[in-house]
C-alpha cells in the first residue's frame, strides 16, 4: 500500500516522484478527466444553470485506471496545478473517484522543488469550493456565450464561426484600432537640426528649440525655410550647461502577461509558444546529475512577490559572481496590480545558483532562451540601479544686427556611471543611453558646420502586435492572463485576424463579425463590462458572490438580445466580398482573389467568369521541408482540410496537422501543430520531429 498523488502531466509525475522517494506512487491525469461535451449546450439553465459534465471519452481507460489505484491505496492526493483551473481539475476528479471532499487531500507546489514539494506536502487542504465554482461559473458562462452568439453569426455570415466572451472583446480592439487607422489624417510637421562644433572641434547636433516668443512648431516648409534663414550666418554661444544623474531601477520580476509581452519582443515567440516552453521549464527538465528538475515556479501568475528565501538565494549569486556593489542599499520589492492574485509569486527562477550557461546542453533551444530571460530578469530585479550622467547644453543663436531675436537649440547626452542591472540585463527602449556630449562649457562659442531640415509627418497609432494586445488586454482587465494565448490562438486560427509580421491584421471576416456585434450585442464586445464579469468571476473564486446569481443576472438578457436579433434579421445575410491578393492572373492581369470551396480554399481571379484561371491558396505558413515550395491548404474528399506541397505532383509531401507559422530552430523548417499536443518539425530527419519531442517530454534527449 502507499500514498496516490494525482498531478496533470507526466513530466511533472517524474520530477515529484524522484523527490518524494519510495512510499508514493504519482500518476497524471493529462489534464481535465470530465467536461462538458462539445454537440450540446450541456447546461440546464431551468435547474440553476446545472452542468451535464461527462468523461471524456479519450480518458475512459485512464479514469478506470486511477479508480483502482486510488481504491489500492492509503491515501489519495490531488495535486494538479496551483490555480483556479487546477482546481476545478482536483474537484472532478475527487467526483470520479469517490473521494471524501471534507477531508484535506488537496496539496499544491508552487515550484517542483525538493523544499517546494516538501512544503506542499506538509500542508494538505480540502478542495477550495469557491475556487472551483468559480472555474465553473467561468466555464458555463463562456458555453453559453459561444453555444447563443456562434449559430446566430454563422447563419447571419458564414457557417463555422464562433464568438466569445473575451476572443470577441479582443478581435474588436483589433478591428477598432485598424479603423483608427484607416481615419487617420497625417498632419504635416518639420525639425531643423544643427550640426556644431567646439572650439575643439569636436561635433555635435543640437535641435532647435523656441526663440524669444516661446516654442517653435514648424508646420510646413515654408516655416522651416524661415528658421533655416534665421540661424544661418549667426553667432552660436552655450547658453547653459545642466549636468546631473539619474538612476534607472530594474524592471520587476515576470507575471503571466509581461513573459507572454518580452518573450515576444525579444524572442520573437508567440503566446502559446512561451506558455507551452514555460509549462515544461516548471514540470520538469531532465538534467545531468540531477535528474528530472523543475526550474522555474509556476508560470500562470500575476503577482510580483518573491519569497524571502528566494531573494537571499538570488542576492547571494549576486554578492560573489559580481560583487557588493551591485546589491542595492534598500532591498527592490515590487507591488502587485490591485487586482492580482497574490497565491503564487512572481515568475523566477526555482534555483537561482542553476545559471542558464551551465544546463544550456540539457535543454532544447526554446527552453534555454526563455529560462536565460526568466533568471536573468530575476536576478536583475534584486540588483542595484542603473546610473546615468547626464548633461543637457542649450545654444543660443544670434545675429549682431538684431540681438533681440535669438533662437534657443538644444543637445543632451548621457554616459553610464554605474552599470548596476544592466549587467545581465538590457535597458527598456525609453531608457536607452543617448550618445555622449563632448565637453561643453557656458558662454563658450561654437561654429555651425550645418543646417539639416527635415519633413515629417505624424503617424497613425500603431496595429496591434501579440505583446501590444496582450497588454491592452491586462490593463483593460479582459480574461486573465492565462488565457490570453488561448485567445490569441483562436482569433488567428478561425482567419478573423492575419500576422503581418509580428501586427495582428483583422480580416474582411473579422470586422464583419466584429460589427454585427458591436451592433446587436455591444455588452457583449464592450471591454468595461467583460471585465466587470471578470472581476465577479474573482468575487466568486473568494466567495463574496453567488455564481448562480452571477450567471441569472447575465443569461436572460443575452437570451433576448439574440432573439430580437434573429427577429430583426430574419432573411437577412451579410456577404463578403472576395479577399483580393497581391497576386496577378497571369493570364489576363487582374488581381487574383481567395475563395472557398469543396476542398478548402483556393485563388480564382476576379476577371471569373470571363477568365476561369485558379491556383493552389498558399497556406503563408511555411515552406515543404521536402523541396522548399510553399505549403498549401487543401480538403480531402470527405470536407477534412490537410496541408501539402504546391509542386505537388512533383512533391508528395503531405500532413493533416497546420502549419503554426513558426519556423525549427534546429533546422528552419516549419513547423507544424496538431490540434492536442505540442508543435513539431515537419521535417523527419529533424530532431524536433515528434517522435523526438514526444521523449523529450519524458525528460529523455536524443542521444
Amino acid at each position: 500500500m502507499s500514498k496516490l498523488i494525482i498531478v496533470e502531466s507526466p513530466a511533472k509525475a517524474k520530477t515529484i516522484k524522484k523527490y518524494l522517494g519510495s512510499g508514493f506512487e504519482v500518476v497524471a491525469s493529462k489534464g481535465h478527466v470530465r467536461d462538458l461535451p462539445d454537440r450540446t449546450l450541456s447546461v440546464d439553465i431551468k435547474n440553476r444553470y446545472e452542468p451535464k459534465y461527462q468523461i471524456i471519452p479519450e480518458k475512459e481507460a485512464l479514469v478506470k485506471q486511477l479508480k483502482d489505484k486510488a481504491d489500492k491505496s492509503d491515501a489519495v492526493y490531488l495535486a494538479t496545478d496551483p490555480d483556479r483551473e487546477g482546481e476545478g481539475i482536483s474537484w472532478h476528479l475527487a467526483t470520479v473517484l469517490g473521494l471524501d471532499l471534507n477531508k484535506a487531500n488537496r496539496v499544491t507546489f508552487n515550484e517542483i522543488t525538493k523544499s517546494g514539494i516538501k512544503t506542499g506536502m506538509a500542508n494538505p487542504r480540502k478542495v477550495d469550493m469557491d475556487l472551483v465554482n468559480a472555474q465553473q461559473a467561468r466555464r458555463i458562462l463562456d458555453r453559453l456565450v459561444g453555444y447563443t452568439l456562434s449559430p446566430f453569426v454563422s447563419q447571419k455570415i458564414k457557417p463555422r464561426l464562433s464568438a466569445g466572451r473575451v476572443q470577441s472583446v479582443a478581435l474588436r480592439l483589433i478591428v477598432d484600432r485598424e479603423e483608427e487607422i484607416g481615419k487617420f489624417i497625417p498632419e504635416e510637421y518639420w525639425s531643423i537640426e544643427a550640426k556644431l562644433a567646439t572650439g575643439s572641434k569636436k561635433q555635435f547636433k543640437a535641435t532647435l528649440d523656441s526663440d524669444e516668443k516661446g516654442k517653435v512648431k514648424l508646420k510646413n516648409e515654408k516655416d522651416a525655410k524661415a528658421y533655416v534663414a534665421r540661424l544661418e550666418n549667426s553667432d552660436f554661444e552655450v547658453e547653459s550647461v545642466k549636468k546631473g544623474s539619474k538612476k534607472q531601477k530594474p524592471a520587476p520580476p515576470f507575471t503571466t502577461s509581461t513573459l507572454q509581452q518580452e518573450a515576444s519582443k525579444k524572442l520573437g515567440f508567440q503566446a502559446s509558444r512561451t506558455m507551452r516552453t514555460a509549462q515544461e521549464l516548471y514540470e520538469g527538465v531532465e538534467i545531468t546529475g540531477q535528474g528530472s528538475t523543475g526550474l522555474i515556479t509556476y508560470m500562470r501568475t500575476d503577482s510580483l512577490r518573491i519569497s524571502e528565501e528566494a531573494r537571499a538565494a538570488g542576492t547571494e549569486f549576486i554578492r560573489n559572481n559580481f560583487g557588493g556593489e551591485y546589491i542595492p542599499e534598500k532591498q527592490n520589492y515590487y507591488k502587485s496590480g490591485a487586482n492580482a492574485q497574490d497565491g503564487h509569486e512572481a515568475i523566477r527562477p526555482s534555483t537561482p545558483s542553476i545559471t542558464p550557461e551551465s544546463i544550456q546542453n540539457d535543454l532544447t533551444p526554446d527552453q534555454f532562451r526563455l529560462y536565460t530571460l526568466i533568471w536573468r530578469r530575476f536576478i536583475a530585479c534584486l540588483m542595484a540601479p542603473c546610473v546615468m550622467n547626464t548633461v543637457k547644453v542649450e545654444i543660443k543663436s544670434t545675429k549682431k544686427e538684431d540681438p533681440g531675436r535669438f533662437c534657443l537649440l538644444t543637445a543632451s547626452g548621457s554616459t553610464v556611471k554605474f552599470d548596476g542591472f544592466t549587467k545581465i540585463y538590457d535597458l527598456p527602449e525609453e531608457a536607452l543611453t543617448k550618445n555622449a556630449l563632448p565637453e561643453i562649457k557656458q558662454d563658450e562659442p561654437v561654429k555651425l558646420k550645418e543646417i539639416i531640415s527635415d519633413q515629417h509627418f505624424t503617424q497613425p497609432p500603431a496595429r496591434y502586435t501579440e505583446a501590444s494586445l496582450i497588454k491592452e488586454l491586462e490593463e483593460n482587465g479582459v480574461g486573465r492572463p492565462s488565457t490570453y494565448a488561448s485567445i490569441i490562438s483562436t482569433i488567428t486560427g478561425k482567419d478573423y485576424v492575419v500576422r503581418k509580421q509580428k501586427q495582428l491584421v483583422p480580416t474582411e471576416l473579422g470586422i464583419a463579425i466584429t460589427n454585427l456585434l458591436k451592433e446587436r450585442f455591444p455588452k457583449i464586445v464592450n471591454t468595461k463590462f467583460t471585465a466587470q464579469m471578470e472581476s465577479n468571476l474573482d468575487e466568486v473564486g473568494s466567495g463574496k458572490t453567488d455564481y448562480i446569481a452571477m450567471l441569472d443576472d447575465f443569461y436572460p438578457e443575452l437570451k433576448s438580445e439574440v432573439e430580437k436579433a434573429r427577429a430583426d434579421m430574419r432573411g437577412k445575410k451579410i456577404q463578403l466580398s472576395d479577399e483580393v491578393t497581391d497576386e496577378v492572373c497571369e493570364i489576363c492581369g487582374k488581381p487574383m482573389t481567395v475563395r472557398n470551396g469543396r476542398f478548402g480554399r483556393f485563388l480564382g481571379c476576379s476577371g471569373y467568369p470571363e477568365c476561369k484561371n485558379i491556383k493552389p491558396f498558399i497556406a503563408g505558413k511555411g515552406l515543404c521541408p521536402k523541396c522548399g515550395g510553399d505549403l498549401t491548404e487543401k480538403r480531402s474528399a470527405k470536407g477534412h482540410t490537410f496541408y501539402g506541397c504546391a509542386n505537388y505532383p512533383k512533391c508528395n509531401f503531405a500532413c493533416w496537422d497546420a502549419p503554426n507559422g513558426e519556423t525549427c530552430p534546429v533546422c528552419g523548417k516549419a513547423m507544424l501543430e496538431p490540434k492536442n499536443g505540442k508543435p513539431y518539425c515537419s521535417n523527419e530527419d529533424c530532431e524536433n520531429h515528434k517522435h523526438t519531442v514526444r521523449k523529450r517530454t519524458y525528460g529523455k534527449k536524443k542521444g
